[in-house]
């Protein structure tokens, strides 16, 4: 596939990165020689020194002969524009970063097809999303939902109180039919677990559960519920204020924000928060606004030293659960080896959402799994693909990828050795980087 990305940014650094891998035909393209010189000397792509809302330039990038178009420059303007332009020259697909809630409204998405912007993506939304469901979900490092929730992959890191320490999976399969692990996160290295394989102390575990089962897991693994209702915000970013909305007036909400001009911005479109004008890396300041008295911690900082610091100093005052977001890739491991409750990247959040449009077979969602490489999808069974063939102890299944469970109608199951995949199911699956492909060819 022939993929056009503008905007050698973070987001289409990263972006360029990962679909390079699969050996698509990448063409960059930036007004930046420096950015589009860098990239150039680590990842084999094209780069073309250029505006994303000229088509002369754009006219560079042969998009006539594109599949996809993907603009994801700081500027939303640009980016909607950018993606009408290369429209009208043939690109076939056309996806565009924004920083507007208001052009996701439904009302306006057929105004916006017609003009040759078919996606749009809104990245510090999508970050935020996450922030609120890693304070309701106190339990998971990270929370997975497929097909409206019908299906769940939590990702939960195992203490010595777990019963199921060193038992192995064959062992469990007998014990436990409502659960299914995909995989371990053990030392930085994700293991896609067999029969003989167990579960350590330290190990963070990725299971598929049902929405009724999740409580038996949660109580197997050693977790304990408990209600967040203080919560306080370090920094005053988008993503926080697209989270304290998204919480709504059902917590008692504080952000603390070093710029005195962003402080009364929020103050006036945020009532029910209240807003501190200081530095959050003050100890003092921490203490004096009550930082022990918070049930949950999120760093949003646009500085991801900070962000994973301010984590662990709270933790240190006795804050139960902590968010951080950590957009320097280099941090990630960092950041969950100092256990940390949730990492948000909006880096890796948007490339997932990307990253489905690039591949042949039908997907309704590709998730990043934090801190790991894999990835986590949604895939469709269309009607003669191999995937239906056989039940899937027989189909010879990619030793890198796991078949975690299936959604039928309106019912979610775990998957197991004689599950016979049908025509229309919602495969959930569970993959290396280097699985990717091949499992690609099961659902075409």
């Amino acid at each position: 596939m022939k993929v056009v990305i503008a905007g050698a940014g973070e987001v289409g650094t990263h972006l360029a990165r990962m679909l390079s891998n699969e050996d698509h035909d990448i063409v960059l393209l930036d007004d930046s020689h420096e950015r589009l010189s860098r990239i150039s000397n680590e990842v084999d792509l094209m780069t073309i020194v250029g505006s994303a809302h000229s088509f002369s330039d754009l006219k560079k990038t042969d998009l006539a002969k594109a599949d996809l178009f993907i603009a994801v420059t700081p500027f939303e303007e640009r980016n909607v524009l950018a993606c009408a332009m290369a429209s009208y020259l043939g690109v076939g697909r056309t996806i565009a970063r924004i920083n507007n809630q208001e052009y996701l409204q439904e009302k306006y998405r057929a105004k916006l097809n017609n003009m040759g912007i078919h996606e749009l993506i809104y990245p510090e939304s999508l970050a935020a999303k996450e922030i609120v469901a890693s304070v309701k979900q106190t339990m998971t490092r990270q929370l997975i939902e497929f097909s409206n929730g019908k299906l769940l992959m939590l990702g939960i890191k195992v203490r010595d109180n777990a019963t199921v320490l060193d038992k192995t999976f064959e062992e469990l399969a007998i014990e436990h039919q409502h659960l299914l692990v995909v995989a371990i996160k053990r030392n930085n290295e994700t293991i896609i677990p067999v029969g003989t394989d167990s579960i350590k102390s330290g190990d963070i575990v990725y299971v598929v559960t049902t929405p009724t089962e999740q409580n038996n897991v949660f109580e197997m693994l050693g977790k304990k519920h408990f209600d967040v209702k203080n919560i306080m915000f370090m920094g005053g970013s988008r993503i926080a204020q697209k989270a304290c909305e998204k919480l709504g007036e059902h917590y008692r909400i504080k952000i603390i924000e070093n710029d005195r001009e962003k402080c009364e911005q929020i103050a006036d479109k945020f009532g029910h928060v209240l807003v501190i004008n200081g530095d959050g890396r003050n100890l003092d300041l921490l203490k004096e606004e009550g930082i022990e008295k918070m049930d949950a911690f999120v760093a949003t900082t646009g500085n991801s030293e900070t962000n994973i610091l301010g984590c662990n100093l709270a933790k240190t005052l006795g804050v139960r659960r902590t968010v951080a977001e950590v957009e320097n890739l280099a941090y990630m491991k960092l950041a969950d080896n100092t256990g940390i409750g949730s990492i948000i990247n909006k880096k890796l959040i948007a490339a997932s959402y990307i990253y489905r449009f690039t591949l042949n077979a039908e997907i309704s969602k590709v998730k990043c799994l934090t801190a790991s490489e894999a990835e986590v999808f949604e895939f469709i069974a269309k009607p003669g693909a191999r995937i239906t063939q056989k039940p899937i102890k027989d189909l010879d299944f990619p030793s890198e990828s796991k078949i975690g469970g299936i959604i039928r109608g309106n019912m979610g199951y775990i998957a197991h050795g004689y599950t016979h995949i049908q025509e229309g199911d919602k495969v959930v699956v569970f993959t290396l980087p280097s699985g990717i492909k091949k499992i690609e060819k099961f659902f075409k």
